[in-house]
């Protein structure tokens, strides 16, 4: 299995006619991903790699019926309003792709969602990815580069940095693991699904038999995730890397969201909690893939 898309999942894409929107459309497309209807203001009626476009979400869904998710490329003050707007319609996970969006508006975004009873991904996200089945977003930039690089397998994986994101599922897979699904949080300081609520998704996985995160300084989403071990609500292995080890307290490191704020999100007590509730947290990225490759085989779990 995987979490939040494979190739069931009917999405749609809001911004498809502009330059982003359809060259991510193609890669979503020719990954196999069921995109079935775009919405830009103005341009209903058009179509885009034969996918139609209508005016408003709530005219796609009138014609093309269900829709799943919302995979979201229009600048980033409109963000709040193409999500806001899905939401009410019905949609019940949208993706938030672009960056420099507001943080007030994803607060706006994270009232309506808990309103309504909707999720999203980001902003600030390359996407979500689900091996051989389907992609939301711009993983893997390419279709071609996608299938090539991302293999089926039993680990989720889930990232707080894009580039890092790509790389442990490449290394994995060059070790021969490959993955469930593969999320990239989002590197703003407010995001929607964060490290806790994506481990819990893998948690209800029966295929996902481990989980690597990438974290980082800034924010209490790790400490979170050590939370959920000691709760026993995760317990699945997790081989965990953070990264920021030499920022300094008050400097921001890669991402909005990761800035050390006094003793609060910083390197040592993220490395802390983690290694008291269990996870197998890992020094140097390098050695993420041989220490998940040898949990697997004590734990059977490939």
């Amino acid at each position: 299995m995987s979490i939040l898309v494979d190739e069931t999942k009917r999405v749609m894409v809001q911004g498809i006619t502009g330059r982003e929107g359809m060259a991510r459309t193609k890669l979503m497309l020719g990954y196999g991903t069921q995109v079935v209807a775009g919405c830009t203001p103005g341009k209903g009626g058009q179509e885009v790699l034969g996918v139609p476009v209508f005016d408003t979400v709530e005219e796609a869904l009138e014609v093309v019926g269900g829709i799943d998710i919302s995979v979201i490329f229009v600048p980033g003050p409109l963000v709040k309003n193409a999500a806001i707007e899905a939401m009410y319609a019905g949609v019940k996970l949208c993706v938030l792709v672009p960056d420099r969006v507001p943080v007030h508006d994803v607060l706006d975004v994270v009232e309506v969602a808990g309103r309504v009873g909707a999720r999203f991904v980001g902003p600030n996200t390359l996407g979500v990815l689900s091996p051989g089945k389907a992609v939301l977003g711009m993983m893997g930039g390419r279709a071609e580069s996608a299938k090539k690089w991302f293999k089926q397998g039993p680990v989720g994986v889930t990232s707080r940095s894009g580039g890092i994101t790509s790389s442990i599922a490449y290394y994995l897979n060059r070790a021969g693991v490959g993955q469930t699904t593969i999320c990239h949080v989002g590197g703003d300081p407010v995001i929607g699904m964060a490290h806790p609520e994506v481990v819990l998704e893998f948690e209800k996985d029966p295929d996902t038999k481990l989980v690597v995160m990438f974290g980082e300084i800034g924010t209490s989403q790790e400490e979170t995730v050590a939370d959920l071990i000691e709760q026993k609500r995760f317990t699945k292995p997790l081989v965990a890397y953070i990264g920021g080890r030499a920022a300094k307290k008050g400097t921001r490191f890669s991402h909005a969201g990761a800035i050390v704020e006094g003793n609060r999100g910083s390197y040592e007590g993220k490395v802390a909690r983690l290694k008291a509730a269990g996870a197998h947290v890992v020094e140097n990225f390098q050695d993420i893939p041989d220490v998940t490759k040898k949990i697997l085989q004590k734990t059977g779990g490939r």
